[in-house]
């Protein structure tokens, strides 16, 4: 189980990547323009450094929807690799069958 602090912080991220997403995606887009002058690519690389750090959404974690654990998750299911093995033993995941042959 992670720290709640941990999976707390994670979640602020994803809301602070939402709040700038668009005026980043604006940013970013004036800055691979051909048309724009250098200028204004250079308010455009200002603007985006500018920004939060965690405006980014290179620093979001995925962690496990259950416990926060955040290496080894799987991204079909949202979980990590250790809680969707016992799941699976325990019949919870629909249409998951362990493999034999």
């Amino acid at each position: 189980m992670a720290k709640k602090s941990m999976i707390a912080k994670n979640e602020q991220r994803k809301v602070i990547v939402e709040r700038y997403a668009e005026k980043r995606a604006a940013l970013k887009k004036t800055l691979v323009d051909p048309n724009a002058t250098d200028e204004a690519r250079e308010e455009a690389r200002l603007g985006l450094q500018k920004l939060p750090r965690n405006a980014s959404p290179v620093r979001v974690r995925n962690r496990d929807s259950i416990d926060g654990r955040p290496r080894g998750t799987l991204q079909k299911f949202g979980i990590s690799r250790v809680r969707f093995r016992d799941m699976a033993h325990r019949g919870e995941l629909p249409g998951i069958t362990k493999s034999s042959w």
